[in-house]
């Protein structure tokens, strides 16, 4: 594939995933599309989302509900489009959310890889590939990035270092939508810093590519050792999102008393 290969198919499921055309993300001017649940979604996306704002970095395309429709395009057209993802100005749409029992959630950087500079980087360690017939025993907190046990039918191919017979590190995907496989990394604390995380992601990411797949990157913006890592492995960045969640699913996840009215 070449890299405008890649990001043709990646704008075409985040099209999938926002209920929009492909094309909608090369606009100068923002868009506002009303959320809806197709089969070909990224299987962890509860849709229809509630809000949720992607830029591939022309514009920004908003998949809301149609009660935020005036809301949002107001929001995303008062601001420079980059500054609709950080604070202060996402305080104003936080409050509007409020009122509507929704907060803010999920703030993320998504990467591909730039074909260019993706090769396989030099490890001291063994090697190998792993598929979802190894995973059993492996759901561990201590690779928790690399494997997902709530979804554990979308594991799919794993790359993962050994010292001797020690699991010391290993980079894994899902297969979160058809033409797309999402990498995640976890290395013991004590094996770190010594490009292992970046000659497993590499090799993982040539390891899909060679499946015909496009291997994607997720990290948050303020995850330095993540981006770090991605960047390190041919990655670069290729859009940004940010999702709104109700109250009670953010409060969960601050492991806070829910005061929402029942």
């Amino acid at each position: 594939m070449t890299n405008e290969q890649i990001n043709q198919i990646a704008r075409k499921q985040s099209a999938i995933d926002a209920n929009c055309s492909p094309e909608d993300f090369l606009m100068t001017e923002n868009k506002v599309v009303i959320s809806a649940v197709h089969p070909d979604a990224r299987k962890y996306l509860e849709l229809p989302l509630y809000c949720n704002l992607i830029s591939y970095g022309n514009n920004i395309v908003a998949s809301v509900n149609s009660e935020l429709t005036k809301t949002v395009k107001e929001y995303i057209d008062s601001y420079p489009k980059e500054h609709c993802f950080e604070t202060p100005n996402f305080h104003v749409l936080n409050d509007e959310l409020e009122k509507r029992n929704h907060r803010i959630c999920f703030m993320a950087e998504y990467f591909l890889p730039d074909i260019k500079v993706l090769k396989a980087l030099p490890c001291e360690y063994e090697i190998r590939l792993l598929t979802s017939s190894d995973f059993n025993g492996l759901y561990r907190e201590e690779w928790s990035n690399a494997l997902c046990e709530k979804r554990k039918h979308l594991d799919v191919l794993a790359a993962a270092a050994y010292d001797g017979n020690k699991l010391i590190g290993m980079a894994g995907c899902s297969a979160d939508c058809d033409t797309m496989w999402q990498i995640g990394i976890d290395v013991l604390p004590e094996y770190r810093r010594r490009g292992i995380a970046a000659a497993l992601t590499s090799r993982l990411a040539l390891e899909i590519l060679e499946r015909d797949k496009v291997p994607f990157y997720c990290a948050a913006w303020s995850n330095i050792r993540s981006v770090r890592n991605g960047i390190k492995s041919g990655f670069r960045p290729a859009w940004v999102e940010m999702t709104a969640k109700p109250k009670e699913f953010v409060n969960k996840m601050n492991k806070i008393e829910d005061d929402s009215p029942s």
